[in-house]
């Protein structure tokens, strides 16, 4: 199959994003943010158009299945780090924390799962869904970093960004009960 199909592309257009948003959060002048907020909400919806667009064209890959999460972790992460690096209050960095956590357990736990052949156990749930609007619009608003019409944009988005840890935190529960008795389970040897 064709690597370059649009929702790879896409995805792809996610990671190349990543240095640009670092770039312009780092400009010494206002604009920067607006522009690096920008971005990130550009990331955020292509992340919802490269799934529609694979299913809806038959262009569904083992490449877009692998890069699409790597993709949203990375700009998340990013986006994360950086405003931590801006505001390194215990709540920005334990938000933060949570949500960097909760994503390596869980991509540590789906691998195994889908390794034992028990992938579906442990597939994207309502709440996760949730937890990703949640968290972009979140992230773009704290990127934003200005208040808009009054509105204290940072803080709504933080506030946002603090729902979507516990969110975070409750579709991880809802993941590992599922996969609970595949864990406590017989199986093959522990790998180091």
């Amino acid at each position: 199959m064709n690597p370059y199909t649009l929702p790879n592309l896409l995805t792809g257009l996610r990671i190349v994003l990543i240095p640009v948003i670092v770039g312009l959060f780092y400009v010494p002048s206002g604009w920067g943010d607006i522009l690096a907020c920008i971005l990130f909400a550009i990331a955020g919806i292509t992340d919802t158009l490269d799934g529609y667009f694979a299913r809806r064209m038959g262009q569904v890959s083992r490449l877009g299945a692998f890069l699409d999460p790597v993709a949203d972790k990375l700009i998340v992460a990013t986006a994360l780090v950086l405003l931590v690096s801006r505001n390194p209050t215990w709540y920005v960095t334990l938000t933060a924390a949570v949500i960097i956590g909760r994503e390596i357990a869980i991509s540590a736990l789906r691998e195994w799962m889908a390794e034992i052949g028990s992938r579906q156990k442990v597939a994207v749930s309502a709440v996760g869904k949730f937890k990703t609007i949640a968290q972009i619009v979140g992230l773009s608003m704290m990127l934003f970093h200005e208040d808009l019409l009054g509105l204290p944009i940072y803080k709504i988005g933080l506030a946002l960004t603090v729902v979507a840890a516990v969110l975070t935190l409750w579709s991880m529960i809802l993941y590992l009960r599922a996969a609970w008795p595949e864990l406590v389970g017989a199986g093959s040897p522990r790998e180091s």
